[in-house]
C-alpha cells in the first residue's frame, strides 16, 4: 500500500493545540498511517493520535501511542519529539497510553506490531515538536515584542540571540497554548539533526538492568493474591467434576478454586503455593469433539488444499501460457509448521473488580483490543481501567488478549486483586500459534535460465480476518500472501493464489515476522532452486533477475562482508536471502557448517539493511540480531505438533530456543539515506530461514523443503 499523501491532511488534522491541567501546552498530533499493515482495507487516511504535554514546570511528556517490549520505543520516539523540540532526550518523559482507539488508534486499532512504530510516528511527531517549537518561540516574542526571527530555542528554552535573554519551556506554556497552531511547521533539515541518526544510550535499559523496571509479572498491590490456572488441554474441552477441592485446600497458603467453564484456578496467598495447589487438584478433563485431530490429518488436509485453485492473489502476463513454452519446468513444496511465541516472560495478568470497575495491570500490545473483549463478561469500556506496562517479549502473542479475559474471569470470583500467572506449560501448550502453511511453486525457465513462468499457491490460515472478525477481501488474506504476490523480482509473468483452510482444533493468529516470515522463506529458497537450476551462482542469478537500486546495494555490501566466493572447508556453505517488506530492504548471508552425523551450526550471519533515515542505529543493530537469533531459533528447532488434540510440546526441553553458545557472529552493516524510514524489528525473522537452508544446500546438495531445519535434515 502506499504512504497517503500528507498535503490531502489539513492543519488541523496535525495538530490542535489547548492548554493542559496546570497552565501548560497540549498538542493532540494526528499521525497518518504510512502501510497499514494492521488494517486491512483501511482507508488511506486513517490516523492515530498522540499527545505532547508541556506543563508550567517545563516536564515534557509523550503520552506513548505504541507500547515498549523490547523494541526500543520508549528512547526511539521520544527522540523525535526531542530533536524538535531542541532538547536533551532525557528531557522527555513517557506515559503509555489508555486505551482509546478513537484517540490512540490507527483504522480504530491500537496495537502495537508489524514494525511500524516509526513508520507511523516519523512525520507526525516530528510536527509536534515543531510546532510546540514554534509556539514557544512565538509566545516569547510576544512577551519580549521582538521579532520572531531573532529568537531561537535552545536546550529547553527559548533565546532572544540580541540580547541574550532567556525563558525557559515552563514559563512560556501557557502563553503558547493560547497562540494558534503554525500552519506549516518548519522541520529541521536532516544535517541539523543531533539525535536522529545518531547511536544513542537507550532510556529504559537502566531500569531494566537494576531491577526496577515494572513488567506486568512484576505488580504487586496490597491484599493481592496469586491464581495457577489450568486449562483443557484440548480445545473445547471441559473439566471432570468434582474437583479434588479438599486436597488443593488442604495446601498452606491455597484459598479458594475457582471453577469457569473450561478452566479452572487455584488461588493462593503466593505462587508456589497456587502452583502445589494445582498439584494437588490435578483436574481432569474430558477432550470433547476435538480429541481425534492429529498432525497427520493437519498436514494432509493442506497439502490437498495446496493443488486446489484458491483465490487469486496476483497475476501478472500470461503464465500458463509462458509456462508450456518454457524449456525447463520445475516444482516444489514447502512445509512450515505450526510455531509456538513462548515469549520469556509467561502470560500474565492481574485483575481487581471493585466498586463497579475491573481494573487491569498488564503488559499488552493491543491495550484497546483487550477492552473490546471484555465485552463478553458484560462489561463497558467506563467500567474498565487498564494500567499499561513493560512487555518481556510480545512477538505478536500479546496482540490477542486471551489471556486477560481468562483473568478477568477468574478474578470475578475472589475478593481484592488477583494475580493469574500461566506456567510455562500452559503457555505453550494454550498458544495462538503461528499457522501451518504449505507452500506449492511451479516456475518454468527459458533457455538462459531466467524465470519465465512463476506460479505459486500458498494454502493455510487466513490470520487477520480471524484477528479482525472481518471476511476476506476477494478471499485472499493479505497478511498471508505479503511478500509473495508481489516479489522482490520483476517476473513478467506470475501467478500467485491463496487457499484459505482453517486447521481444526488449533488456533492460529500472529507471530513475529508476520506475512513475509513465511513467504520469504518460501520465495528465496525457490530462487536458489532456480539458480542451481539454471547452473548458476546463487549471487548471480539474483543480479541478474533485481531491478530494484536499493535492493541490489544491500545484496552487494552484505556479499561483499560476507566474503561471497571465498573458499569454505568441506560441508561449509554460504546462502542468501532478500527480502523487501515492512518497508526496509535487507539481505542476509548465512555462514553454516554441516557435521557428517547432520549436526548442523550456524556460523556465521551478515545483515545488510535499507531502512532509510535511521533514528537510533545502535537499536537497530541489535533489532536485527535479536530478530536473527528469534528466527533461527525456529527455522532451526521450532515446530507445534498435534497428536489426540493435544500440543506434544510443553517446555523448553521440547521447543528450544536458541542459546548463547549455539549463536551466530552476527555482523550488520547498515545503508545511510535519507529515504523514509523503514521498518525494523520483524525484518531479521523473516528473512534468515532461507538464507540458513540455502546456506545447508551449499554445503551438503541437500534441499530443506520442510522446516524445521532439524526435521528437514532427517528427511
Amino acid at each position: 500500500m502506499h504512504q497517503p499523501p500528507t498535503s490531502r491532511l489539513s492543519r488541523r488534522q496535525f495538530v490542535q493545540v489547548s492548554a493542559s491541567f496546570g497552565g501548560g501546552l497540549l498538542l493532540a498530533v494526528a499521525l497518518p498511517r504510512a502501510q497499514a499493515r494492521f488494517a486491512p482495507g483501511a482507508a488511506g487516511e486513517s490516523t492515530l493520535n498522540a499527545y505532547v504535554r508541556i506543563d508550567a514546570a517545563g516536564q515534557i511528556t509523550l503520552i506513548m501511542p505504541k507500547v515498549e517490549m523490547g523494541q526500543g520505543t520508549y528512547t526511539s520516539l521520544p527522540m523525535l519529539i526531542a530533536e524538535e523540540l531542541e532538547v536533551a532526550l532525557e528531557a522527555v518523559r513517557v506515559e503509555p497510553a489508555p486505551p482509546d482507539p478513537a484517540v490512540y488508534g490507527v483504522g480504530g486499532d491500537q496495537s502495537t506490531g508489524g514494525s511500524t512504530s516509526i513508520r507511523d510516528c516519523w512525520l507526525p511527531l516530528r510536527r509536534a515538536g515543531a510546532t510546540a517549537r514554534g509556539l514557544l518561540i512565538s509566545a516569547a516574542a510576544q512577551i519580549w515584542a521582538v521579532p520572531g526571527a531573532d529568537c531561537s530555542a535552545q536546550a529547553g528554552a527559548v533565546v532572544h540571540r540580541p540580547s541574550g535573554r532567556r525563558l525557559g519551556y515552563g514559563e512560556l506554556a501557557a502563553k503558547a497554548a493560547g497562540l494558534p497552531a503554525p500552519a506549516v511547521p518548519a522541520l529541521k533539515a536532516a544535517k541539523d539533526f543531533t539525535l536522529i541518526g545518531r547511536s544513542t544510550r537507550r532510556l529504559d535499559t537502566p531500569a531494566k538492568i537494576n531491577g526496577s523496571a515494572i513488567f506486568g509479572i512484576d505488580v504487586q498491590l496490597p491484599g493481592m493474591q496469586v491464581a495457577s490456572v489450568a486449562i483443557s488441554p484440548v480445545p473445547g474441552g471441559s473439566v471432570v467434576r468434582p474437583l479434588r477441592s479438599a486436597a488443593a485446600l488442604g495446601v498452606p497458603g491455597v484459598r479458594q478454586i475457582v471453577d469457569e467453564r473450561g478452566l479452572v484456578a487455584v488461588v493462593a496467598d503466593q505462587t508456589w503455593a497456587a502452583i502445589a495447589g494445582m498439584k494437588a487438584l490435578s483436574p481432569a478433563w474430558h477432550a470433547g469433539a476435538n480429541a481425534s485431530v492429529q498432525q497427520s490429518t493437519l498436514v494432509a488436509e493442506l497439502d490437498a488444499a495446496a493443488r486446489a485453485d484458491g483465490a487469486l492473489a496476483n497475476r501478472i502476463g500470461d503464465p500458463a501460457a509462458a509456462m508450456a513454452h518454457a524449456t525447463t519446468r520445475l516444482e516444489a513444496v514447502y512445509h512450515q509448521p505450526f510455531l509456538a511465541h513462548a515469549t520469556m516472560e509467561p502470560m500474565n495478568c492481574t485483575v481487581h473488580w471493585h466498586d463497579g470497575l475491573c481494573e487491569i495491570w498488564v503488559g499488552t500490545q493491543a491495550p484497546d483490543r483487550a477492552v473490546a473483549k471484555l465485552a463478553v463478561l458484560g462489561l463497558k469500556p467506563q467500567q474498565i481501567r487498564l494500567h499499561s506496562h513493560l512487555i518481556g517479549g510480545g512477538f505478536g502473542r500479546r496482540l490477542e488478549v486471551d489471556g486477560i479475559v481468562v483473568a478477568a474471569r477468574i478474578a470475578r470470583h475472589v475478593k481484592g486483586p488477583l494475580k493469574v500467572v500461566w506456567s510455562r506449560e500452559q503457555d505453550i501448550q494454550h498458544d495462538l500459534y503461528r499457522p501451518y502453511y504449505v507452500d506449492r511453486l511451479r516456475a518454468g525457465l527459458d533457455a538462459a535460465g531466467r524465470p519465465v513462468a512463476w506460479m505459486h499457491t500458498i494454502a493455510g490460515s487466513a490470520v487477520s480476518a480471524i484477528y479482525y472478525g472481518t471476511p476476506l477481501k476477494n478471499g485472499v488474506d493479505d497478511d498471508a500472501v505479503e511478500a509473495a504476490a508481489n516479489t522482490i523480482y520483476p517476473f513478467e509473468n506470475m501467478e500467485v493464489r491463496f487457499v484459505r483452510h482453517e486447521p481444526t482444533g488449533v488456533p492460529t493468529s500472529w507471530w513475529r515476522g508476520v506475512g513475509p516470515t513465511r513467504s520469504v522463506f518460501v520465495v528465496e529458497s525457490f530462487i536458489d532452486e532456480l539458480a542451481a537450476a539454471a547452473g548458476q551462482d546463487p549471487l548471480q542469478y539474483r543480479r541478474g533477475l533485481l531491478k530494484s537500486a536499493r535492493m541490489l546495494a544491500a545484496l552487494e555490501l552484505a556479499a561483499s562482508k560476507a566474503g561471497w566466493g571465498r573458499p569454505l572447508p568441506p560441508r561449509h556453505g554460504r546462502g542468501i536471502s532478500l527480502q523487501y517488506a515492512f518497508g526496509s530492504y535487507l539481505a542476509q548471508v548465512a555462514e553454516v557448517s554441516v557435521a557428517d552425523d547432520s549436526q548442523l551450526r550456524v556460523q556465521r550471519v551478515v545483515c545488510a539493511l535499507d531502512c532509510g533515515q535511521m533514528i537510533n542505529p545502535s537499536t537497530i543493530r541489535s533489532q536485527l540480531r535479536g530478530g536473527v537469533v528469534f528466527g533461527l531459533s525456529a527455522a532451526l528447532h521450532g515446530e507445534i505438533t498435534i497428536a489426540d488434540g493435544r500440543v506434544q510440546q510443553s517446555n523448553f526441553n521440547d521447543y528450544p530456543v536458541q542459546r548463547i553458545a549455539e549463536a551466530p557472529q552476527i555482523d550488520v552493516h547498515l545503508i545511510e539515506n535519507g529515504e523514509q524510514p523503514g521498518g525494523v524489528g520483524e525484518t531479521g525473522t523473516a528473512c534468515i530461514a532461507a538464507a540458513v537452508c540455502n546456506a545447508v544446500h551449499a554445503a551438503t546438495g541437500k534441499r530443506i523443503r520442510t522446516l524445521p531445519i532439524s526435521r528437514g535434515l532427517r528427511a
